[in-house]
């Protein structure tokens, strides 16, 4: 779970390189943890894979976000989660050089993936309530083009760690997967920078957007009211209320992005301290020697549990959900609304003024 060393032990390779013995009865309760947090991921990310993927050929904008967003959790679950199990099993890696400079890079995809996934997705939020018409100008590309740059980006940026990580010997006949770093400086710099690209950047954009967003919202709700004396008497037209529709799908979509967010920033912000305390701060205690910083440690990978359930849950009728993976019925309609603003958007400007941000 960390960036610099393995099997969740704090001491690089700035220190002297001792086979340290670990403490047992923190390693159980770490493996329990991650086997509980491991197979809940795979479950309910699988789950809800085949749920969207029965509704393929009805996939809007946002539930195509969430088809990736579930991907990047299942490469956090199985290169990050899985490997980390294992690890804290055997004590050491176990296994090739090559086996484990992927793993490594792996790791780091996934937390980017993850990461940008929900950047993108809060991006495409903005757009569908700040700039509808772009929205509805892009619908129609045979790429989606802001996933296709949140994998880019995962993939490349996490190359580094290819030439960062490799299995050394850091004792008489022990081997390990370990980072070598350019000393004093090669950690910090290491960590800082990770910590800015994969959290402090990203949560900074969504903050702008999803502020952005309720400036937006507001308006428009203050311009409805106003307009409400004219409304009242006279009998709605179908055009009014497709747009209240909209409206009312859009926040709805908002407000589950702004969940996905706020679950994000509670999970990961434990593990992205530590880390840079870790390193900063020579008095800081080690993941051996302190239970409480070795558990934060592990209760990110919570949120790739987390990212399913908010879906499944904003999405309406669960239990029906659930059931449509192992039993097809056509009947069920999906009871989320996004904003796919779209199908009605034209008769939306012929009424609404566009709202600029």
């Amino acid at each position: 779970m960390t960036f610099f060393t393995s099997n969740n032990s704090n001491i690089s390779l700035e220190t002297e390189l001792a086979d340290v013995p670990r403490d047992e009865r923190l390693a159980r309760v770490e493996i329990a943890l991650l086997s509980i947090i491991f197979f809940s991921a795979a479950i309910l990310n699988f789950v809800l894979l085949l749920v969207l993927w029965k509704r393929r050929k009805q996939l809007s904008r946002m539930r195509v976000f969430v088809f990736h967003l579930c991907l990047a959790d299942l490469v956090v679950t199985f290169f990050q989660v899985c490997p980390q199990l294992m690890w804290d099993v055997t004590d050491r890696f176990i296994g090739p050089d090559i086996m484990c400079r992927l793993v490594k890079y792996m790791q780091v995809v996934g937390m980017f993936a993850s990461t940008y996934m929900i950047v993108v997705m809060t991006i495409d939020r903005y757009q569908a309530i700040c700039n509808p018409m772009v929205t509805f100008q892009r619908r129609r590309a045979s790429w989606n083009v802001p996933v296709c740059v949140a994998w880019s980006v995962s993939l490349f940026g996490s190359l580094p760690q290819v030439f960062i990580f490799s299995r050394v010997q850091i004792a008489p006949g022990v081997y390990d997967c370990w980072a070598d770093f350019i000393k004093p400086w090669g950690l910090k710099a290491y960590v800082t920078w990770t910590t800015l690209v994969i959290f402090v950047l990203p949560i900074l954009t969504v903050i702008v957007c999803q502020v952005r967003i309720c400036r937006a919202v507001q308006i428009n709700f203050h311009m409805k009211t106003h307009q409400a004396s004219e409304i009242v008497t006279k009998p709605l037209h179908s055009r009014t209320s497709s747009v209240a529709g909209v409206s009312k799908a859009s926040i709805k979509t908002v407000k589950m992005t702004v969940v996905i967010v706020l679950v994000y920033i509670i999970c990961w912000t434990p593990f992205f301290t530590v880390q840079l305390w870790s390193v900063w701060d020579v008095q800081a205690p080690t993941e051996s020697k302190s239970a409480t910083f070795s558990i934060l440690m592990l209760l990110a990978s919570l949120n790739s549990c987390a990212n399913p359930c908010i879906y499944l849950l904003f999405s309406g009728k669960l239990p029906k959900r659930l059931m449509a993976v192992f039993v097809s019925q056509s009947d069920i309609k999906d009871s989320i609304q996004e904003e796919a603003t779209v199908g009605v958007i034209k008769t939306h400007f012929s009424t609404t003024p566009q709202i600029s941000c």
